[in-house]
């Protein structure tokens, strides 16, 4: 939630039914935030993420969903945009700033968990037998 703006904060309190309690009308009264902040939880417990989203999400209310990645690289927003990109069957965000006339690539696949870590360990100053130690703990996965 972003609706900090007037007209944002009432689109917020109309969406959840609060546009007429006297408490939120008092946006900017500090000492009244724990206790509103409560109240808003309760409300937004209410209902699941999937039902707010289809409250606000056309809205004007400076409202987002928290996704998995899997859901943000299938939210339409972000597939409009191209915010995500598969390379190698791994998707990935996309390179951002994209630019009009400048298209930036990706040209390698990500790295998969484990295969820089020795690498990184000894760039960082660990002795082998550290490394070998945080290993065989499985404190750091190598591959």
């Amino acid at each position: 939630m972003g609706s900090i703006e007037p007209k944002f904060y009432a689109e917020l309190l109309r969406l959840t039914g609060l546009q007429d309690d006297a408490d939120f009308a008092k946006q900017m009264d500090r000492s009244a935030w724990p206790q509103l902040k409560q109240r808003l939880a309760a409300v937004f417990a209410s209902k699941t993420r999937d039902e707010w989203c289809s409250v606000m999400e056309t809205t004007d209310v400076c409202f987002a969903p928290v996704l998995t990645m899997s859901e943000a690289a299938e939210h339409p927003h972000n597939v409009q945009r191209g915010t995500f990109v598969e390379i190698a069957g791994a998707t990935q965000p996309a390179p951002a700033p994209r630019f009009s006339r400048t298209s930036a690539e990706v040209a390698i696949p990500p790295a998969h968990a484990g295969q820089h870590s020795v690498e990184i360990l000894r760039d960082w100053g660990f002795d082998e037998a550290r490394i070998e130690a945080l290993v065989a703990n499985r404190a750091v996965v190598a591959a």
